[in-house]
């Protein structure tokens, strides 16, 4: 399985979920994993995905959820899970 992070940060506002995850559906990504809070008025997620069956590439995905967030009033970014296990290998 290919996975990826995708973390959002800001105001909190209708949506925020429901955007991301009607794109996720769009492309083909499935949402294994997902834990959201609101802390004071500051909306904060961090989700894993399996891009594995993706419909297009990474980075187009990459600059899509950043074009998303910034219509959206947050920022989403995203990162393939090799770069945590690669960073934490003993």
């Amino acid at each position: 399985m290919n996975k990826a992070i995708i973390t959002i940060l800001g105001a909190d506002r209708v949506g925020i979920i429901a955007a991301v995850s009607t794109y996720l559906a769009k492309v083909n990504v499935n949402i294994l994993d997902i834990n959201q809070t609101i802390m004071e008025d500051l909306f904060t997620m961090v989700t894993m995905v399996d891009i594995n069956e993706a419909s297009k590439p990474f980075d187009e995905i990459y600059n899509d959820l950043n074009a998303l967030g910034s219509e959206l009033g947050v920022v989403i970014q995203i990162q393939k899970t090799e770069i945590f296990q690669s960073m934490h290998k003993i």
